[in-house]
């Protein structure tokens, strides 16, 4: 997991409002309108609060009719949790190893990427392919289902080839196909550049 990330993860979550957020969705789903009144919070607090929450994966939606409920990502909190047990564990050589490679990885995607975000052409090596592509799905929600249409569109912001692109989602794992309908799967199962 990239430094930056666990960063991430524990500067959002390092805010009480959050993590009461978080202990509310552990017993189960609720609409925004739910929190805001379990937590005696203004909808527009709690607005701001979920998008920090959905920004880390942390929680997800689902719409029910016109309500968006939010769940909880327990598998991202227990990963997080765990990696930072692995961080601790770690020897000083191992932590510099894993600022290295988040190094290396920033590096890939200046290089691949334009200033304005176009890919300039996919990378030939699997390794700089898989950076490439992790960085473009990072920008896709878990638990939301694209129709096939929609996701094109999301890849042609980056590069024209949006079909080579989708199949290569498919092939390394970050996303799965059923009837036309495209859905993050989860990171664990992400192809990892080696």
């Amino acid at each position: 997991m990239q430094l930056d990330k666990i960063v991430a993860f524990h500067k959002a979550m390092g805010d009480p409002t959050r993590l009461r957020i978080v202990a509310l969705l552990a017993n189960g789903p609720l609409h925004g309108q739910a929190i805001a009144g379990k937590l005696g919070l203004t909808p527009p607090t709690i607005t701001h609060h979920i998008k920090k929450l959905r920004d880390i994966n942390v929680i997800f939606e689902r719409r029910d009719k016109n309500t968006i409920y939010f769940h909880l990502n327990e598998s991202l909190i227990k990963q997080q949790a765990k990696t930072l047990g692995k961080l601790i564990e770690k020897k000083e050589g191992e932590v510099e190893a894993m600022v290295q490679q988040n190094i290396e990885r920033q590096k890939v995607i200046e290089n691949f990427f334009t200033k304005d975000g176009k890919l300039k052409n996919i990378p030939a090596q699997r390794k700089k392919k898989l950076m490439v592509f992790e960085y473009m799905v990072r920008g896709l929600k878990a638990g939301k289902k694209y129709p096939e249409k929609e996701l094109n569109e999301y890849i042609t912001k980056f590069h024209e080839d949006y079909a080579t692109i989708r199949r290569e989602f498919i092939i390394n794992h970050y996303m799965y196909r059923e009837n036309a309908i495209y859905e993050l799967n989860p990171e664990e199962m992400w192809a990892k550049p080696e």
